[in-house]
């Protein structure tokens, strides 16, 4: 693939009955990127459905990236497009769901631990590296003493729902900024100060 090339990957789970669950909000963000760049999803030999667009003309080529399988096994369909597109860790961004960030918040950050989150254990697993860009999409806690387990395979309320689609774009614009000029000057932009 070109040199300037990023593989980003949206987590959720495959299937109808997920497609708007909390976890699934990874691979809305892809959906989101796919319409602004004008690209479809297809089948693709690796366990995924794919979709490759260029940010612009001339400009770095995203492979746009929806594992078919569950969340807790992403790593073997990340790990096999790695090695389809010939890309290392650097050039990957994986987009997930983020309990521990309030609702409508997005962060950055590359490697570091995988907080719970099995998507991001088994991808770390399978790569063999923690040290890739994640957009984490805040989906808040669950209210009161509802298990996490439960909260994240829940549609998004009310409220959410109406405020999701700024969400989703911002996450959308958060890849964009990082291909387009690097994790730290997103996080700049995407990070409000303290």
């Amino acid at each position: 693939m070109a040199e300037n090339t990023w593989l980003v990957v949206g987590l959720g789970n495959p299937g109808a009955q997920y497609a708007g669950n909390r976890h699934n909000v990874g691979q809305m963000v892809l959906d989101e990127l796919a319409a602004r760049l004008g690209a479809n999803f297809k089948t693709h030999k690796t366990p995924s459905r794919v979709a490759e667009a260029f940010l612009r003309p001339g400009g770095p080529k995203l492979v746009l990236a929806k594992p078919n399988t569950y969340m807790n096994t992403s790593g073997g369909p990340v790990s096999a497009l790695l090695k389809f597109t010939s890309l290392g860790v650097d050039r990957l961004i994986v987009v997930h769901d983020e309990l521990d960030i309030p609702f409508d918040t997005i962060k950055l950050k590359q490697g570091g631990g995988h907080g719970g989150h099995n998507g991001l254990r088994d991808i770390q697993k399978a790569v063999g590296s923690p040290d890739f860009t994640r957009v984490r999409v805040g989906i808040g806690r669950p209210p009161g003493r509802q298990d996490p387990a439960d909260y994240v395979l829940k549609d998004f309320a009310g409220a959410e729902r109406q405020a999701l689609p700024n969400l989703l774009s911002d996450a959308a614009d958060a890849v964009e900024a990082i291909v387009d000029a690097g994790l730290v000057a997103a996080q700049q932009r995407f990070h409000a100060p303290s």
